[in-house]
């Protein structure tokens, strides 16, 4: 019996092509995914998740947390932070103090660009109660169209990033043999007081409050299609019964990188060791 997830048959010429020497793998890009968390007085604990439209290159179809691709600029020294600084968030992350920070501002920066959540207030201790009017979806679509920069944008508002609202979860590397690979960490965080996630992203047609246990079930039931990262995360998350608990763990945070192998001509995924 083998001990890895079996993938469909067009996964088999990606991993000859790479062993072939035909294709090299290419340098993944850095990313940040933020799980947003919050307590349901029935459902009990639930995460925030979006399903990417078919029309996506990357996971088209896939349910996943709101997240992307670091921008330049989310580096900028200048921006108003709070909690955690850079240096101790790359010791958690195992990264420079320059990428740190450019992850926690892209976890941010993406998290609001997808759901309107803002992890930001006018203080150190507090936090922004509604990002539901025109004037907060502007600032999106200068976010999204980067004619305004994530620090700009936080100096218009007057607002300070809120970096001791995230918790470091885990980091998970694309495999080698897939032509779009991301090097991804991910944070969760508790759904702020007062502000509401929306389906706004372009990038999604759908989204949803789930328990993480009713997630698992659905994609068991082929209902919902979840990435290994994501569907590690879930298992993960199901073990908790509250976002307190969740947002008091103690994580040992080290890279995973699933490795894409053929078994007898067939493709397969295996995850890193301890990993699931």
């Amino acid at each position: 019996m083998v001990n890895g997830l079996k993938l469909p048959g067009e996964f088999r010429e990606m991993i000859e092509n790479v062993l072939a020497g035909r294709t090299h793998p290419v340098v993944p890009r850095h990313a940040a995914t933020v799980v947003l968390l919050r307590d349901h007085p029935e459902a009990g604990l639930q995460v925030f998740m979006l399903r990417r439209v078919a029309s996506m290159a990357f996971a088209p179809g896939a349910y996943v947390f709101p997240g992307g691709s670091v921008d330049p600029r989310d580096g900028d020294q200048t921006t108003a932070w709070a909690g955690r600084s850079p240096r101790l968030w790359g010791e958690a992350f195992g990264a420079g103090e320059t990428l740190a920070r450019e992850l926690v501002c892209a976890a941010v920066r993406e998290t609001f660009e997808e759901s309107l959540v803002l992890l930001a207030g006018p203080t150190e201790d507090s936090v922004v109660e509604d990002t539901r009017d025109e004037d907060w979806e502007a600032d999106r679509q200068g976010l999204l169209d980067r004619s305004v920069s994530f620090a700009e944008f936080l100096d218009r508002r007057g607002l300070v990033l809120r970096s001791d609202l995230l918790r470091p979860w885990s980091h998970w590397i694309t495999p080698v043999q897939e032509p779009k690979r991301y090097d991804t960490r991910f944070f969760v965080a508790a759904m702020p007081p007062g502000q509401r996630a929306r389906d706004v992203s372009t990038e999604a047609d759908r989204v949803a409050w789930v328990r993480p246990g009713d997630a698992l079930e659905a994609a068991r039931h082929g209902e919902m299609f979840l990435m290994p990262p994501t569907m590690i995360t879930l298992t993960e998350l199901a073990e908790y019964d509250s976002v307190g608990s969740v947002l008091a763990a103690d994580r040992k945070i080290r890279p995973l990188l699933p490795e894409l192998r053929l078994v007898e001509g067939e493709p397969y995924l295996f995850y890193p060791e301890g990993s699931a």
